[in-house]
């Protein structure tokens, strides 16, 4: 198995498909880091050599920011909308969605399972 940024990528897949296994680096970012170095995308992970393993992973260090960098990164962005107290600050603090849409119905992926109403009958 290959390891980059940390990562155990699966070494039967093509090169493009295991690059998005890495927190931070989707579909169109791959392609871009194998065109970059040349790699051709049909080719799988079991495949190339240490030094292309070698060149991916140095690009990867040198131009991106990814796995555990990003999300500290993210997270931090998220405290500091909440210590601002401005409104996306409130909604993350509250566990509400934060991008405008409706709580009235839905969003229970953010609000949690329904919860009855004590006390009311039918």
């Amino acid at each position: 198995m290959a390891r980059i940024a940390g990562v155990n990528i699966p070494t039967a897949k093509r090169v493009p498909i295991a690059l998005t296994y890495i927190t931070g680096i989707g579909p169109h970012t791959a392609k871009a880091i194998c065109e970059a170095l040349k790699i051709d995308s049909a080719r799988r992970v079991n495949q190339l050599n240490d030094s292309e393993v070698l060149a991916i992973r140095e690009y990867i260090d040198a131009n991106l920011t990814v796995e555990g960098d990003l999300r500290r990164e993210v997270t931090m962005n998220i405290k500091r909308l909440m210590d601002l107290g401005c409104y996306r600050g409130l909604r993350h603090r509250k566990g509400l969605p934060v991008r405008g849409q409706r709580t009235h119905t839905n969003a229970r992926t953010r609000k949690g399972p329904a919860k009855a109403i004590a006390g009311k009958k039918k």
